[in-house]
């Protein structure tokens, strides 16, 4: 028996598993037009854990800056192409494009590509909102949640706003962004700061970005129609199915 020819198989085979797929803390550099909440539907990941990984202390980014994040790399063979290695891992070539630097004409063996597990978020001039809104509808929305969660993680910012746009989707409460804030149930607004007039106060610009994050497309509560502080004791708000929990906000259906 060739000990040695089994050795090198070995090897081989052990090199090719290593090279076709890791997940660990990859390189991102930053394009122009990119944002956290567009690299985070990219890499399947939030703002806040892009934030922390990188020890930003704002949501400013630049062209060029580089960004650790969580992703799958492969090693480029001999005989791949952009397009098979696309197939191979199931994504959209605009997504494996979008992951790399200058990849769009040339690849070369040996070459690691981050491999995206979400998708290209494309301009907001190209897609639909949610829902229709107007600028004051995205300024009311933004001062929801400074006064609800200005103190809480970007996912929470974006919960709250997604709450009231699933609310008003959902045939069970009003049809306008302003109507559902603006809701009484047994005489009580739905939301706190209605009542107590911090509504009325400016919005953030993180809030502002959340809302505008929320109205094309950010859903991190994947569909609630209810948040409140874990403080809470109405054991009716945690009787309902939690979606998720973000610093000390619940969402729930």
């Amino acid at each position: 028996m060739n000990f040695k020819k089994i050795r090198t198989i070995l090897f081989a085979a052990s090199f090719s598993i290593i090279s076709f797929t890791q997940v660990h803390a990859a390189n991102y550099t930053v394009k122009s037009g990119d944002s956290l909440f567009k690299i985070g539907i990219l890499f399947k990941t939030s703002v806040d854990t892009i934030m922390k990984d990188n020890n930003l202390k704002g949501y400013e980014i630049y062209p060029k800056q580089v960004l650790k994040v969580n992703s799958k790399t492969y090693t480029v063979q001999n005989s791949d192409t952009l397009y098979l290695i696309s197939k191979k891992f199931g994504i959209s070539l605009n997504a494996l494009i979008a992951a790399n630097e200058n990849v769009s004409n040339y690849i070369y063996p040996g070459q690691v590509l981050n491999i995206p597990s979400g998708w290209v978020f494309k301009s907001t001039s190209s897609l639909k909102p949610v829902v229709s809104y107007t600028e004051s509808d995205l300024d009311l929305l933004a001062r929801l949640i400074t006064a609800e969660a200005e103190t809480e993680s970007y996912t929470a910012k974006v919960g709250v706003a997604a709450v009231v746009l699933n609310r008003v989707k959902s045939t069970s409460f009003p049809s306008t962004i302003k109507s559902v804030i603006y809701q009484k149930s047994d005489k009580y607004y739905q939301f706190t700061p209605v009542s107590n007039g911090f509504i009325d106060k400016p919005a953030s610009e993180t809030a502002k970005q959340a809302a505008h994050d929320a109205l094309y497309g950010s859903d991190p509560t994947n569909g609630a129609i209810y948040y409140f502080d874990d403080s809470t004791t109405n054991t009716w708000l945690w009787s309902r199915p939690i979606s998720l929990r973000s610093g000390k906000m619940v969402f729930t259906y």
